[in-house]
């Protein structure tokens, strides 16, 4: 059984602000071993329910956070990107049984968490007229390869959308967001429980996880800057729309994954 894993840092316990997420930034050691005990808790809860092969994504910024030193031996890592369109689920593939996301947050525009976000800070994404979180535009590129998404941790407002959209799918809520604050759960208590979740998800049925994938889609990408809009206006088949909105429509999700890799 093949899973795989696509790991976060905004919805990881305890990251609050921008430093704690970056690279090499003052802050930002803990959260990256916060990060990775995370990540080594769903796969050990990956292989407990039954995972022989696991493909970890280290899907945060730079893509170079994870300390890789204690994965086991039937555990591959993709590190760095791959500028293909998947992007933060490169290399997921029909092969696979199931995926997972740990660390995931809110989508861009929300007051539920102080990190939240859609794939870059500068631009909030719409599909179909709702502002689309990367939990949605990821679970639809895994839906591409007919790939179910299991387990998710992640911000209390995250975890409250993916209620509504399959309910099925385990859920481990890390902290929530209150202003520019937010209240986290145990470190300790995180890593134990996606560990304990993630077994338990490995035991739903694929069927009543997989998310249906609209036929038609609107994308809307809406930045904050009105000249980087009319400059990606000219993206083919894209539209400048008033208020700073390029508008790309299509009936393939691959070309929605594709324009928002070139454009966010």
């Amino acid at each position: 059984m093949k899973v795989y894993i696509s790991a976060d840092i905004e919805g990881i316990t305890g990251t609050t602000v921008w430093s704690e997420t970056e690279l090499n930034a003052p802050d930002y050691q803990f959260f990256q071993k916060q990060m990775t005990l995370e990540a080594e808790a769903a796969i050990e809860g990956a292989i407990a329910g039954g995972a022989t092969e696991i493909l970890l994504k280290d899907a945060h910024d730079s893509a170079r956070n994870l300390d890789i030193s204690n994965l086991p031996i039937n555990c591959k890592i993709i590190r760095g990107w791959t500028y293909d369109p998947m992007c933060m689920v490169a290399g997921l593939d029909k092969t696979f049984d199931r995926a997972i996301f740990i660390g995931y947050h809110s989508k861009g525009g929300s007051e539920r968490n102080p990190l939240a976000h859609t794939l870059c800070v500068f631009a909030d994404v719409k599909i179909n007229g709702e502002y689309a979180s990367e939990f949605l535009i990821n679970t639809y590129a895994a839906a591409l390869h007919g790939v179910p998404v299991s387990f998710v941790s992640g911000d209390v407002g995250l975890t409250e959308e993916i209620q509504t959209i399959n309910e099925n799918i385990v859920t481990f809520a890390t902290k929530e967001g209150i202003g520019n604050a937010t209240i986290s759960v145990s470190p300790k208590l995180a890593i134990q429980e996606t560990k304990r979740l993630v077994e338990e998800a490995m035991k739903v049925p694929r069927n009543s996880l997989q998310v249906s994938v609209p036929e038609h889609f609107k994308i809307e990408i809406i930045y904050r800057d009105h000249t980087r809009a009319y400059r990606n206006s000219f993206y083919p088949n894209a539209t400048f729309k008033p208020h700073n909105t390029v508008e790309f429509i299509t009936d393939d999700f691959y070309e929605v994954l594709r324009i928002l890799q070139f454009l966010t």
